[in-house]
């Protein structure tokens, strides 16, 4: 591999947006269109093969649409698919803020502590106290408070191009379940490595108020592997990009090879570096197991150098063969004050 530059960002591409809605004219032309609850999944893109692409995958028609402001004109589909099999990236592939947007732009994005623009603490935590997410619930007051903003990227795997698509949702309880989801599976893997997911719309319901409420959360299910496979460290690629298949199986039951009884048995340091990349492959490497590699490896160059510079032995009569040294030059070996014959006295 190749150099890379170290303070860069290093993020895969934004291919399109994954969402659970849309919108449709109002009828008063006057006023902003009128959002829609969607029971399956919009995809959209500034790239119409990529739109085309699934809708004949999950079904529904390509159309051009604008997204509202002043954005670029895009293309959309609204599909028949309720749930997306998908791949969460290596590092960490969510981001959540609560936000609140004008025709400006973002005006406040905060952690739920500290606003970040104004650096001022929680702003709607002072204005409207701890049940300030409620009144996202209620169009008259929607605009007076954040939302809930989750950011997850994800890898579609039988999409065209190598990117990532972004599902945006606003739901307070989504907000939660995904952070949830996602730290949990980060525990395990430490980031490293692709884990195959399902995403879902799932329907839900609360009661409050004496008001009923339906409304849709984003849903991040492990697919293809349980739940220990799937915390126990990276998983190999192959079942990543087809948990169900046979190879998928075949990697998962196989046998974790023995790489420490491998590297005992090798003979040269290529032995070793082979050792390397088969756990590299196989997702196995952990620090410990790079330590006792390089360890073995280093044990075998002080074997080597050992038979190129042998240990001088005696023969049979206990003596050592002689080395001979050239005698030293006199301007070379001694200072001027103690050479033979220069008068110095001790």
């Amino acid at each position: 591999m190749g150099s890379r530059i170290r303070t860069a960002q290093k993020q895969a591409r934004e291919l399109g947006r994954l969402r659970t809605g849309y919108s449709v004219p109002n009828q008063d032309p006057n006023k902003r269109p009128r959002p829609v609850k969607s029971k399956t999944w919009v995809v959209s893109s500034h790239a119409e093969h990529y739109v085309a692409a699934a809708a004949e995958a999950w079904g529904g028609k390509v159309e051009r649409w604008q997204p509202q402001g002043s954005g670029a004109p895009q293309f959309r589909v609204i599909t028949e698919a309720e749930q997306l099999e998908a791949i969460l990236p290596p590092g960490d592939p969510l981001s959540q803020a609560n936000e609140m947007w004008n025709k400006g732009g973002c005006v406040r994005r905060c952690d739920g502590v500290t606003e970040q623009i104004s650096r001022h603490p929680c702003l709607c935590l002072s204005e409207h106290g701890p049940e300030w997410h409620l009144l996202r619930q209620d169009l008259r007051t929607k605009d007076k408070v954040c939302a809930a903003t989750s950011r997850l990227n994800v890898v579609l795997p039988d999409m065209p191009d190598v990117g990532v698509w972004r599902v945006e949702t606003h739901s307070w309880y989504a907000a939660n379940e995904l952070a949830g989801t996602v730290d949990m599976v980060l525990s395990g893997t430490g980031g490293k490595g692709l884990v195959p997911v399902t995403l879902r719309i799932e329907p839900r319901t609360r009661v409050a108020g004496g008001q009923t409420k339906h409304f849709p959360v984003v849903v991040v299910e492990i697919r293809g592997v349980t739940t220990r496979q799937a915390l126990t460290g990276p998983l190999p690629t192959a079942v990543a990009l087809d948990p169900t298949g046979n190879r998928a199986v075949a990697a998962i039951e196989a046998p974790r090879p023995d790489y420490l009884a491998d590297a005992d048995a090798a003979l040269t340091v290529d032995d070793v570096q082979d050792v390397y990349r088969a756990a590299h492959s196989a997702g196995h490497l952990t620090d410990d197991l790079i330590a006792a590699l390089k360890k073995r490896a280093d044990a075998i160059k002080a074997e080597d150098e050992k038979r190129r510079n042998p240990e001088p032995v005696p023969d049979e009569d206990g003596a050592y063969e002689a080395e001979v040294v050239e005698e030293p030059t006199e301007s070379a070996s001694w200072p001027a004050a103690a050479a033979p014959g220069s008068g110095a006295r001790r």
